[in-house]
């Protein structure tokens, strides 16, 4: 990641501290901290930072002194809401802010129900005592916190300092993706919560996205022209061969922007395929404009690029279907590869992988065909064909397009960089653009 020209003061500023142990060891993916971060953008709220911390009191201590210290106008915490003992972070936030906490009873009667109902729906055995516990524990709430009603079974807090200590305002929400998102309507509309974020105005956001452009030589543009896109925040990203350039910027900055947009446009025009959308939404794209259908005959990739194309809801009106053809047996009974060219070639070869796409498109009646095959790795490469070699073809009515490869990286690496291939490839096929 590499950064450019900073952003200047903006109007309000966030922190998000991500509770669990299961997130920080990386057990589980954190989800909350990016989609709250781009929500606040939309407010015009700024993240000035994201800290991740596993269930121990001290460390949560830690993070919400540090960012109070940062001098943001708004701390939000996700997780640690629970009824088990590592779940603290209520009563941690209250002590921070200088509000003993207490069971609210009534509270503590709606979040009963809703186990009750929950344990009724799903057949659970619980204990009463343990289950009264938790109830109760998950409905201590600080002093003077407003509570927000539980989209699971966690409420949500509110939490201003108390009078006199100064500090930002804590909001507290739950772990679990689907509840925290439910329950971001209510906290929006909390008087404190708005208060707190008054001062907020548009914060813009721009994507452009380039394909076979080096970090290096874009940093080299960005300071040749660095006095006039000053007023920008721009981020550089490399992922798979792909440079995603990410600028964010106040209204006021717009013509800066709009400076930055053509500079790119005429530095890189021959590698420039974005203006906004993902790869995926171009592709997506393409296949709905053209009315065209693809199917897939997949090897090393083991059906990584057919799932990536029907991610999407809406894929079933382009996407036909696709063939893992692991084993040479399989390419030759499913797909319709030659023997004799296996024999010749090998199954990693040009050959095969225009084979597999073309035997994909004839399988399944599609208008477009994909192929790939390669030694992925870790094992399984020879000095003629190292790990990482890999071709990938497509095959349209106007005929094939295809690419041979030398991939580095993990057996993981190749796999997911071979589909981005495929990927630019239709994209190239069925929009035109700088060449995959």
């Amino acid at each position: 990641m590499a950064g450019g020209p900073r952003v200047g003061a903006v109007s309000a500023r966030a922190g998000i501290v991500v509770t669990g142990t299961e997130v920080l060891t990386g057990r589980v993916a954190d989800r909350n901290g990016p989609w709250l971060a781009e929500q606040l953008r939309l407010l015009g709220v700024d993240v000035g930072h994201v800290v991740v911390v596993g269930d121990r009191p001290e460390d949560l201590r830690g993070a919400l002194t540090f960012l109070a210290g940062t001098g943001v106008d708004l701390v939000i915490t996700t997780g640690g809401l629970g009824p088990t003992a590592d779940d603290l972070t209520a009563q941690l936030v209250g002590e921070v802010q200088g509000r003993p906490s207490a069971v609210d009873p009534e509270l503590e009667r709606r979040i009963a129900a809703i186990v009750e109902r929950l344990a009724a729906r799903r057949g659970w055995r619980t204990d009463p005592v343990a289950t009264a516990a938790g109830v109760r524990k998950q409905a201590l709430v600080p002093e003077g916190a407003t509570v927000l009603e539980p989209v699971g079974t966690a409420p949500g807090l509110v939490v201003p300092p108390a009078a006199g200590r100064g500090g930002p305002t804590v909001l507290v929400l739950p772990g679990p993706p689907a509840e925290l998102q439910g329950m971001w309507p209510a906290a929006l509309a909390e008087p404190s919560l708005r208060t707190a974020l008054a001062g907020a105005e548009e914060l813009r956001q721009e994507t452009v996205r380039l394909w076979g452009t080096l970090e290096a030589q874009l940093a080299a543009t960005l300071r040749e022209h660095e006095a006039e896109l000053g007023a920008l925040e721009i981020t550089t990203c490399l992922r798979d061969g792909e440079l995603e350039i990410v600028t964010r910027f106040p209204p006021s900055a717009q013509p800066a922007y709009d400076r930055l947009g053509a500079v790119l446009a005429a530095e890189y025009a021959d590698t420039l395929f974005s203006t906004g959308p993902s790869l995926d939404d171009l592709v997506a794209r393409g296949f709905a404009d053209r009315g065209w259908t693809v199917a897939t005959g997949e090897s090393c990739t083991g059906g990584l690029l057919a799932a990536r194309l029907t991610e999407r809801a809406g894929s079933s009106a382009w996407v036909l279907g696709g063939v893992t053809a692991y084993a040479n047996s399989a390419k030759q009974q499913l797909l319709g590869v030659p023997p004799a060219m296996l024999a010749e070639h090998g199954a990693v070869s040009p050959e095969v992988a225009g084979a597999l796409a073309d035997g994909a498109r004839a399988r399944f009646g599609a208008d477009v065909g994909v192929g790939i095959t390669g030694v992925a790795g870790p094992g399984g490469g020879t000095a003629d064909k190292p790990v990482g070699t890999v071709h990938v073809c497509v095959s349209t009515p106007a005929g094939r397009v295809a690419r041979a490869l030398r991939l580095p990286g993990s057996r993981a690496a190749v796999r997911e960089r071979s589909v981005t291939m495929a990927m630019h490839l239709l994209r190239g096929a069925l929009l035109g653009g700088p060449s995959a």
